[in-house]
């Protein structure tokens, strides 16, 4: 197994910085950090592949109800605004119990497709890395 750490992973969640404003309020998941944010969305019915990264740690935070995240051997059910940290190594995977559904993903790390491990796939991808 190659080990694509290159960029530092943090080992927890990193703290979540909430500014208030007189209009509201604002949550900062990185500030001024080097991080890699993508909207995932699974199609109802869909998943991804149970999986999990060597150079990253991903933090996801839901933004539709109907999703099941699976984080190591937790089945999780969560509700919209609910945050899901997922360290690094760690098996998990995306599923739409519904509609769709999405997550936000802030990963801390190195971001790359290389260093996937996929221990379950719905769709016959190669185990180690992925298709261009």
């Amino acid at each position: 197994m190659n080990n694509y750490v290159t960029k530092p992973i943090p080992a927890e969640k990193p703290t979540v910085g909430t500014t208030v404003r007189p209009w509201g309020s604002f949550q900062q998941y990185a500030f001024n950090e080097e991080v890699t944010v993508s909207l995932m969305t699974v199609k109802a019915g869909q998943r991804l592949s149970l999986q999990s990264h060597t150079g990253r740690a991903e933090l996801w935070i839901v933004l539709d109800e109907g999703c099941a995240v699976q984080v190591g051997d937790e089945i999780l059910h969560p509700h919209t605004g609910d945050e899901i940290w997922i360290p690094a190594n760690t098996p998990h995977r995306l599923s739409s119990r519904g509609p769709e559904a999405r997550v936000l993903e802030v990963a801390f790390g190195n971001w790359q497709q290389a260093d996937i491990t996929r221990y379950e796939d719905d769709y016959a991808r190669p185990a180690q890395g992925e298709n261009p």
